[in-house]
């Protein structure tokens, strides 16, 4: 699940790791094609067959820092978050992005203003 991809990226951030390999999910592969679209991680692959899959992610730095300053979970499994697309939050005035799942996939949330299509607030991101 995304919320256990958030916390291991930002620990392995932390202790200054290349990369780290998690479980392959589906709904974490476009979590991770949003960050790697916004240079958040350096990119990712698909690794392993079935039931050994797994994501290998290399991790982005900038200036010797991680570029993953901060992580918020908006929705958990017991608490959903659900917003049109006129209410999707703007993050760090800009400087961060808000990850939603929509009808449309995965997608930030610039592009699902842009597309006008609301959803489910994963996290935010900075």
């Amino acid at each position: 699940m995304y919320i256990r991809l958030l916390t291991e990226l930002k620990n392995a951030q932390g202790v200054g790791k290349e990369r780290f390999k998690t479980p392959y999910a589906a709904l974490d592969e476009g979590v991770l094609n949003v960050l790697a679209a916004h240079r958040l991680i350096a990119g990712f692959e698909r690794k392993g067959k079935n039931p050994k899959r797994y994501f290998d992610i290399a991790l982005s730095y900038k200036n010797g820092t991680g570029a993953v300053g901060g992580i918020k979970i908006a929705s958990t499994p017991g608490r959903r978050v659900y917003v049109p697309y006129t209410k999707i939050p703007s993050v760090k005035q800009g400087h961060g992005i808000a990850v939603l799942t929509t009808s449309k996939g995965v997608m930030d949330g610039a592009t699902a203003r842009k597309e006008k299509v609301g959803g489910q607030v994963l996290f935010t991101i900075w």
